[in-house]
């Protein structure tokens, strides 16, 4: 377990030392990547940023690329993708109960949000009174992507390395065989369709796991920054195929924050995907 997600190793490889190595450093990679940029730590960068007091923090290296390819992301989307709306979790919690919180408290928070608000110099940051950052839109496929790149350093046999869902292959298997992955429907814990993943990567976002449900209608956790309000009129699941697992749940949760136009923007990217 990882990053609230149960996490899997697969690989072709025969020799039991070798395997051990392998799955000792993936586990301890994702674990590194927790604890360092996980928001519910309090001993890490992230904590140090968020609890500054409107101090500058220095960053190091792999937190200021972070924080250029949330920066990169919150201009693609015009400012759909924001790291600083994760102080909504304050307000949502998707449970699958039908417990909406009241607009005036959504109003206000929405005061704390805006990535645009945050001041960064180079390896610097400062956070205006009351704001945080989150990493979780993007931690997970970085630690996938992270783990990919030294295992890639101990075989060239083919391994894939799977965090709840989001999942990346190391290098395609021998004699052009693939890895079947299993998507999940909606609601269900039981795989409806297969994947033939020969090479690269997958990330899927949606309302799978965390969701509410009310008057019939399912909400997805994936809130709109500019309204603290979830997304309306989303596919339920947006599965991406990409060479990376960045790139791939970059692309799958942008076409979820684009709404009932998430197909027209997978489209114009000329991608696999598949959506439910």
């Amino acid at each position: 377990m990882a990053m609230a997600s149960p996490c899997d190793v697969l690989m072709e490889v025969s020799d039991r030392a070798l395997a051990q190595t392998i799955l000792d450093t993936v586990a301890n990679e994702a674990w590194r990547i927790e604890d360092k940029f996980s928001r519910y730590k309090k001993d890490n960068i992230v904590y140090r940023i968020n609890n500054a007091d409107q101090q500058a923090v220095e960053v190091d290296e792999e937190t200021e690329r972070l924080l250029d390819f949330a920066n990169e992301l919150y201009s693609l989307s015009e400012g759909m993708f924001d790291i600083t709306s994760g102080i909504l979790r304050k307000l949502w919690t998707f449970d699958g109960s039908d417990h909406f919180p009241d607009k005036a408290e959504v109003d206000e928070i929405l005061k704390n949000i805006g990535w645009q608000k945050v001041n960064r110099q180079q390896g610097q940051v400062t956070l205006p009174k009351n704001m945080e950052i989150d990493f979780g839109g993007i931690g997970k496929e970085y630690a996938v992507d992270r783990c990919a790149l030294l295992v890639k350093d101990l075989t060239r046999e083919s391994v894939l390395i799977n965090f709840g869902g989001d999942l990346a292959v190391t290098t395609p298997r021998k004699n052009n065989a693939y890895w079947s992955v299993g998507r999940l429907v909606t609601g269900s814990d039981e795989a409806f369709s297969m994947f033939q993943l020969y090479k690269g990567a997958i990330a899927t976002s949606g309302d799978a796991h965390r969701y509410l449900l009310k008057d019939g209608v399912r909400y997805s956790h994936i809130l709109n920054p500019k309204t603290g309000w979830p997304i309306a009129d989303a596919p339920h699941t947006v599965s991406v195929a990409a060479p990376t697992c960045v790139q791939a749940g970059m692309l799958s949760t942008l076409a979820l924050l684009h709404g009932e136009q998430a197909e027209e923007f997978l489209k114009l990217q000329e991608v696999d995907y598949w959506l439910d």
